[in-house]
């Protein structure tokens, strides 16, 4: 049961990709091929014989950061709960994020080994993590030939040997395989405030290659981990953190 929880123990995420290119016209000769063999069902409506690279190009810059093989983490942001001595909750929130993606991976990993080293009492939290986010990090360290964290290790894992791993989207499914809930619509039913209101997923590529603002991503990144955390305490019915528990940490 999530009430038996202890929230201090939970580190909750969220990450932001962008391509690892610009352009798709950037890429090695190579990697076009493969982009354009990837395409081929993002292209699936326009005949064969009409496809120019002008397509390859717009598929790239809309959807290449989704895939690890395409794509790199530019930002992984966490928030962890703890309590004052009146028992009250306080959120803080930090990035791990730059144009390094080795640098990204190795400071969160470094984080994970130092307070969440063991899956048996420690907890990684967020909405689709287990479809999106754990899997690519996870496939990113694999091309940065880096050591897994213990909680990361989760290859040929049994379902009941990852309950470490707290999806929110999952848990609102409820039995219900078909579709896909977002956060922002959860914050809308649910009563708490939409994650992010700067910028949206289709923006952060431009907003890293070219305004290199990687602090304004790192906020967005960050608001999407709120988010979560209100809808963990939705879930747990529990009172939502107020503007005065939220502390997000600067490096």
């Amino acid at each position: 049961m999530l009430e038996n929880i202890n929230l201090t123990r939970v580190l909750f995420l969220d990450i932001e990709c962008v391509s690892t290119t610009p352009t798709f016209d950037e890429l090695s000769d190579n990697m076009k091929e493969l982009w354009k063999i990837k395409s081929k069902y993002l292209l699936r409506h326009l005949p064969p014989d009409e496809i120019t690279d002008e397509h390859y190009a717009g598929t790239f810059k809309e959807k290449a950061a989704i895939y690890a093989e395409f794509g790199k983490v530019m930002c992984i942001s966490v928030g962890f709960i703890t309590y004052d001595e009146n028992k009250q909750p306080k959120l803080r929130l930090k990035s791990f994020a730059g144009e390094d993606e080795k640098a990204v991976l190795e400071g969160f990993c470094n984080l994970l080994n130092k307070h969440y080293e063991n899956p048996n009492n420690s907890y990684l939290c967020g909405h689709n993590i287990k479809e999106f986010d754990i899997p690519y990090i996870c496939r990113r360290l694999v091309v940065h030939q880096l050591d897994f964290p213990a909680v990361l290790q989760l290859q040929g894992k049994k379902p009941w040997e990852t309950k470490h791993l707290l999806d929110t989207m999952e848990m609102w499914k409820f039995g219900d395989y078909k579709s896909y809930t977002s956060l922002k619509l959860l914050a809308e039913i649910l009563g708490f405030p939409s994650p992010k209101d700067d910028i949206d997923g289709s923006d952060v590529g431009r907003v890293f290659w070219e305004e290199n603002d990687i602090d304004r991503i790192s906020l967005y990144c960050e608001k999407d981990v709120l988010a979560t955390v209100q809808l963990m305490l939705r879930y747990r019915r529990q009172p939502l953190l107020e503007e005065g528990q939220i502390v997000h940490v600067r490096q």
